[in-house]
């Protein structure tokens, strides 16, 4: 099964929110991490491997926050994940590497690869500005629900 990490999912929720607020509205983690309940500090952590990777400027301050690092239409999900997770893979073995005992008589290693290329591909060609478009869901508190049943 193919799968994203947990900071790739709250890098993408984060990098999303950031999408949907006026570009010059700085956002801090503390308002990102309570809207999605998530912990605070692993929020921090995440934002900041964002802006090492210069997907996020950081500002400090009272007014400090996070602003993306350029146009929502030019960071793409894939830039996202790569830059929380490292390089997008689907199988152990890599085309540097031959320390596989079976790499001389695989048979799946190639088509393999040309999966991950497909999906590397696709993943490229959303971007934040596409996400961003998509509504929220509707958040219903369970107490509503309970009343309307």
């Amino acid at each position: 099964m193919l799968r994203l990490s947990k900071k790739a999912d709250y890098a993408l929720i984060a990098m999303k929110h950031l999408a949907q607020k006026h570009r010059a509205t700085s956002t801090c983690a503390r308002e990102i991490a309570e809207q999605y309940d998530i912990p605070l500090e692993l929020m921090a952590k995440v934002l900041q491997r964002l802006v090492r990777s210069r997907l996020l400027v950081s500002t400090q301050g009272t007014r400090g926050g996070y602003t993306l690092g350029r146009a929502s239409s030019s960071i793409s999900v894939a830039d996202v994940i790569e830059a929380i997770d490292g390089p997008f893979t689907v199988t152990a073995c890599t085309t540097d590497k031959h320390d596989c005992e079976q790499y001389s008589k695989c048979s799946v290693r190639d088509p393999l690869w040309q999966i991950r290329e497909r999906i590397a591909a696709t993943l490229g060609t959303v971007t934040l500005a596409d996400m961003a478009a998509e509504p929220e869901p509707v958040m219903t508190s369970p107490v509503a629900v309970l009343r309307k049943g």
